[in-house]
């Protein structure tokens, strides 16, 4: 069965109850609407409970353009361009509870990530984190799996993802064959990755 909405954050509310830090990660290949329902997500539950949850993106670790270098530029996107030891130690410390943690954000239409875009404050205890490869079951994506009590995955069809995905690709100013081109010799090859390869989550979202 698929959730809707306000299940969903009623079945967080519920099993985040008692702890100081609940942590969330939801996953999908790009174009699922991650950001979107994440954020969605995190309202529903701020709804309930105000100022109680709160968003980390995982694009914030992407990696800067002037570190990939011109070689790496072009597939952007892939699992070894963000900075996964980063997240992990962020993911650490939210975990931990004793402090606020700032964490960064992307900037899509810079095409850069914004160190400190984002504060996780120690009242919002429970914590949704999104991202394409949370559940990539490859070292060391799949070392964050432990850090997350909660898992879940977004359902998508590839014709919906490859619609949102040129259309995401014209709004930034690429013309139809680079919107295309992008959309199936880069973005899709990494839907295809994350759909292959992905561990168990606790929960499917259509």
């Amino acid at each position: 069965m698929t959730p809707d909405l306000d299940a969903l954050a009623d079945q967080i509310i519920r099993a985040a109850e008692g702890a100081s830090r609940y942590l969330v990660a939801l996953a999908g290949p790009p174009g699922a609407g991650k950001s979107v329902r994440g954020q969605w997500l995190c309202d529903a539950i701020n709804e309930r409970l105000p100022g109680r949850a709160g968003l980390v993106p995982m694009d914030g670790y992407h990696f800067d353009n002037a570190v990939l270098g011109e070689q790496q530029i072009p597939v952007k996107g892939a699992p070894h361009t963000f900075d996964v030891q980063g997240l992990r130690c962020d993911l650490e410390r939210i975990r931990q509870a004793d402090q606020p943690v700032a964490v960064p954000v992307f900037d899509r239409p810079l095409d850069l990530a914004r160190a400190g875009g984002r504060l996780i404050s120690l009242e919002q205890h429970i914590v949704i984190v999104e991202g394409n490869y949370l559940l990539l079951d490859r070292s060391p994506w799949r070392e964050l799996r432990p850090l997350f009590d909660w898992t879940l995955f977004l359902e998508v069809d590839d014709a919906v993802l490859v619609d949102r995905l040129v259309r995401r690709w014209l709004d930034m100013g690429q013309d139809h064959a680079g919107a295309i081109e992008r959309t199936h010799h880069k973005d899709m090859l990494n839907a295809q990755l994350v759909k292959r390869c992905c561990l168990p989550p606790d929960q499917c979202w259509r």
